[in-house]
């Protein structure tokens, strides 16, 4: 066995560094931004014309109950200590009652997020796996009728409310062709027949080796992953585009094709393999605008997710509820961008 050397043990100390200096920024900068979210949504409800105290007790209640739900909630102390309370609170999963649903918010956060968690993952893949490639097709013969339908349906994504695509694509392939199922995630009569391990459909059907209702969980999640899936291969596609026209001008590129290098090649690795770094980002991002941004496509398919979960709260003044979920889906946002700020670092070759 070699022994290693002065600089090879001085290279090794130094990546290991590098990497806790990584690890350490993402946590102090998720930490921080997360405090930052904590003070927004403190001071919305703060400002909002509901009073917390009725929200909870009822405007029903005696004076007496009201006072001492009051001193409860700690409304008399200083505004500082108030937002201590909250940050408290919030760090240790305590958000309160929901009063839609007369559950803790947590509880309720934990029952809905795996539907949305599920149905903008499976429109991610659809974004991912057919917009870049798109992209890529459209760069690579830009001008051409290709590059222009391409062009179009970036802008069609853009354009068409999500809402009335999530009408027609019911109507079409639902009521009209009968190609998929209806709204909701399962059809009734399935319901509450797999046992819920992560609360993601798809996977506890896996889980339960149950492929009848895999197969009717998948029939239902077509549709609004698709909507959503188009709505990110649009944009996904566009920036794919721009980023490999940036590429296919460089000198590197034009060398390869004079050394005799397939079309191809010249495509795929040598213009393509250097965007990778800025596609995670891009990625990411749309996964998290996916996650926070899907709440028109779960009214539209009834499907139980955060979104619809937020709209009742907002129609109903479940100011807890409101709060929680809005702390969740920025907490999920800020966690998706910052490991794509750390995918970005690990792959990009100037940053090491």
């Amino acid at each position: 066995m070699s022994a290693l050397t002065p600089d090879g043990d001085l290279r090794r100390t130094h990546r290991l560094l590098g990497g806790a200096g990584i690890v350490a920024r993402f946590g102090v900068v998720t930490a921080m931004t997360f405090l930052g979210l904590l003070a927004i949504t403190f001071f919305i409800g703060r400002v909002v014309p509901i009073d917390p105290v009725v929200a909870v007790v009822g405007d029903r209640a005696s004076q007496e109950v009201y006072d001492a739900t009051f001193l409860e909630m700690g409304l008399d102390r200083p505004l500082i200590q108030q937002f201590a309370i909250y940050v408290r609170d919030v760090v240790t999963g305590d958000f309160g009652m929901s009063l839609s649903t007369g559950r803790p918010v947590m509880e309720d956060l934990i029952r809905y997020f795996p539907a949305t968690f599920e149905m903008a993952t499976f429109g991610i893949l659809i974004g991912v796996v057919l917009g870049v490639p798109m992209g890529v097709v459209a760069a690579a013969h830009a001008g051409s009728w290709l590059d222009q339908i391409i062009r179009v349906l970036g802008l069609l994504g853009y354009a068409v409310p999500a809402f009335w695509m999530g009408l027609v694509a019911l109507a079409v392939f639902y009521a009209g062709l009968g190609w998929s199922a209806g709204p909701g995630r399962l059809d009734i009569f399935y319901d509450g027949l797999v046992p819920t391990v992560t609360g993601i459909l798809t996977v506890d059907a896996i889980l339960a080796g149950d492929w009848v209702i895999l197969r009717n969980a998948l029939s239902h999640l077509v549709l609004p992953s698709a909507i959503l899936g188009f709505f990110s291969l649009a944009y996904i596609a566009r920036m794919t585009r721009s980023f490999m026209l940036e590429q296919l001008q460089q000198e590197f590129v034009t060398t390869a094709r004079v050394k005799g290098a397939s079309e191809r090649a010249v495509i795929w690795k040598h213009a393509f393999y250097p965007i990778r770094v800025q596609l995670i980002t891009v990625i990411g991002l749309s996964y998290a605008v996916l996650l926070e941004g899907s709440v028109m496509v779960e009214i539209v398919f009834s499907w139980p997710g955060i979104g619809n979960y937020l709209t009742t709260a907002l129609l109903t003044a479940d100011m807890n509820a409101v709060l929680g979920a809005t702390i969740l889906i920025g907490a999920v946002f800020i966690v998706i961008n910052r490991t794509s700020d750390v995918l970005y670092h690990i792959f990009d070759p100037r940053s090491h």
